[in-house]
């Protein structure tokens, strides 16, 4: 590390001064967005490694071949008679190595197809019907109705989004049962139109994984599923709960994860959010906004790793990145389900959330189109 210094001495012959200047200090290389894709690159080297150590290979010998004539390949052909054994061992090891690349190489996912659940028309919520309902309640008072009025003004959502028929009801019926009745309608809606459009058999489904947030009941939704559809005793099936928003990227990479261990199979991955049990009805505004921004909605994906579905996929997965900010406490702190001063259950988002999530929008902008897309269109 260089220094720079500056030495002063007085006429009288006084003591010499040294000023050192500090270098500046590093950059934190861990925070660095780009170290993410140093990682994705050195994953795709390691990967291809056996492709790119046997194009050399095959270049020379090709080099080698090109300057053979006739006497040549009748020479060499004496000398493979007389090392049969030599040319069958070899022979053996080169078979031997190209089943290995073949059966240990990264299996290619495709999306097949994805359908996304809309509710009866008879579901819809207008600002007008929210408003009334949330004055009917009685439980709002008026500064909090106020600020829900304003969410839902600046929110960005129109007048055809869709609550679940026991928010519709004064007053509301929170209950398991209406929730699981959510459910129920948001996973096999979904999943129904998924079926219909591949014209897959529900019973050569071999994973299934399945995330909601909020509602997590006993039997598991992803159990469910494997009832109503009458599922083989041998699928893989995962819940994923307390996730967040980010429980659907998580979900496809586990899928993806999945595929390359069982070959020859399909995943499907529902991804839905359950509001009926987890309506607001305190009066503390960070817990409120969610009351104004989620609606009932789910969406269905059929993910598979055979080589004819390659033709009629719409997408094939080329990477997934992940980064995890549980260490830290603002982030971790920013989507928060508690309790408020009056013991009401609700979820608490943080004036943080804008604040975390902003780094990540911009690293989308930094990166080219293909890499901020996972997801590789075969066909439009």
């Amino acid at each position: 590390m260089a220094t720079t210094s500056d030495h002063n001495s007085t006429p009288n012959g006084g003591t010499t001064v040294e000023v050192r200047q500090q270098p500046p200090p590093l950059p934190n290389f861990l925070n660095s967005v780009k170290l993410k894709y140093v990682k994705l690159g050195y994953h795709y080297l390691m990967a291809r490694m056996f492709t790119l150590c046997l194009f050399p290979i095959v270049a020379l010998i090709a080099v080698h071949a090109s300057r053979l004539n006739l006497e040549d390949i009748q020479q060499m052909y004496i000398q493979l008679q007389y090392n049969l054994i030599t040319v069958m061992t070899l022979s053996g090891a080169i078979v031997l190595g190209i089943t290995t690349y073949l059966m240990t190489r990264p299996k290619p996912v495709y999306l097949v197809d994805y359908s996304c659940y809309r509710p009866p028309d008879s579901l819809q919520v207008k600002f007008d019907v929210f408003m009334e309902h949330s004055k009917l309640h009685g439980g709002f008072n008026e500064s909090a109705l106020d600020f829900q009025r304003k969410i839902l003004e600046r929110s960005g959502l129109g007048e055809e989004t869709y609550l679940p028929a026991a928010l519709h009801k004064v007053p509301p019926e929170p209950s398991m049962a209406t929730a699981r009745e959510e459910a129920e309608q948001v996973m096999f809606g979904a999943l129904e139109n998924l079926f219909k459009s591949t014209n897959v058999n529900p019973k050569d489904i071999g994973i299934l994984v399945v995330n909601c947030s909020l509602f997590n009941p006993t039997p598991s939704l992803s159990s469910m599923i494997v009832n109503k559809y009458k599922l083989r005793g041998n699928i893989k099936t995962f819940n994923l709960g307390g996730m967040g928003c980010s429980a659907g990227v998580i979900a496809i990479d586990l899928a993806k994860d999945m595929l390359q261990v069982h070959r020859k199979t399909y995943a499907v991955v529902v991804s839905m959010e359950n509001i009926t049990q987890n309506w607001y009805f305190g009066n503390r505004k960070s817990m409120l906004i969610p009351n104004c921004l989620f609606r009932v909605g789910g969406a269905a994906v059929l993910l598979s790793n055979k080589s004819v579905d390659k033709r009629r996929a719409k997408y094939k997965l080329l990477h997934t990145v992940r980064t995890h900010c549980g260490s830290d406490d603002t982030a971790f702190k920013c989507v928060y389900q508690e309790q408020d001063e009056s013991g009401i259950t609700g979820v608490t988002l943080s004036k943080d959330l804008m604040a975390i999530a902003a780094p990540f929008g911009e690293a989308l902008k930094t990166v080219k189109p293909s890499e901020s897309n996972p997801w590789g269109r075969l066909h439009s």
